[in-house]
């Protein structure tokens, strides 16, 4: 079976990305590991405000990508793998992979305008060479029937 991650943020490029993984998987009976990264908060000096900033953080990271999760299972997709990880985007990345050696293909949006973001930049570019599985990245500006088409 193939395992497609999918890293969910609230982009336009993270929603073309999950929509042409969630092709590519009905098409190919595979299933989806959507992965929401929250990034660690600056130190405070106040203990508590950060314990709720960082909670707060938290809780948005998890809303979203449970409505992502909904919003596959109504269109009728499997009910995909949920992940909420706190850390830098790319180590968090590096070690979901590490830790789940099925992924078949991580999934990238690209911008519809401007230069890539930095995990495009970065698992195309020199992390790519450390790699345990493709790296999918696809186009921002491409609509529904390009993605049907291309998945």
């Amino acid at each position: 079976m193939r395992v497609y991650l999918v890293i969910v943020d609230e982009t336009d490029e993270a929603l073309v990305a999950l929509q042409f993984a969630a092709r590519r998987a009905a098409k190919t009976d595979g299933v989806l590991h959507l992965l929401a990264l929250v990034p660690p908060q600056e130190f405070n000096a106040f203990g508590g405000v950060q314990a709720t900033i960082e909670e707060e953080a938290r809780a948005r990271a998890e809303t979203m990508v449970t409505a992502a999760a909904g919003n596959l299972l109504s269109q009728g997709a499997k009910m995909p793998v949920i992940a909420v990880r706190v850390g830098e985007d790319i180590k968090v990345v590096r070690q979901y992979l590490k830790e789940h050696p099925e992924v078949s293909a991580l999934v990238l949006g690209a911008a519809r305008e401007g230069g890539p973001g930095p995990l495009v930049a970065h698992f195309t570019g020199a992390g790519m060479a450390h790699m345990t599985c493709p790296v999918f990245v696809v186009p921002g500006g491409l609509d529904a029937a390009a993605i049907e088409r291309l998945s």
